[in-house]
């Protein structure tokens, strides 16, 4: 058997995969949770490339940009992303990585 939290029937959240994501101790991901972050910035990159140079993340939309950080190093349409994201977001920036 399973996980529980991990099924067909129970998705998981993006904010809940980061969340486990970011506290597992020994860096190794189960398939769902893997899956449902791959979901996540496959849909932002194709809003990001649809307009690339308009296209503001949200916070939680560059969460998910962050984890994925490394896949896009180097990419100037990644970068002037990032840069729209800073310049426009405004709030509590808890949790954010900047790096």
């Amino acid at each position: 058997m399973g996980d529980p939290r991990y099924n067909a029937t129970n998705q998981i959240s993006v904010p809940k995969a980061l969340e486990l994501v970011r506290n597992s101790e020994t860096g190794e991901v189960h398939p769902s949770v893997d899956a449902t972050l791959e979901r996540a910035i496959s849909t932002l990159w194709t809003k990001i490339k649809a307009r690339p140079d308009t296209y503001v993340m949200t916070k939680d939309e560059f969460a998910v940009f962050n984890y994925f950080r490394a896949r896009y190093a180097g990419d100037e349409t990644a970068r002037k992303a990032v840069g729209r994201f800073w310049n426009n977001h405004k709030g509590d920036l808890n949790g954010l990585d900047s790096s």
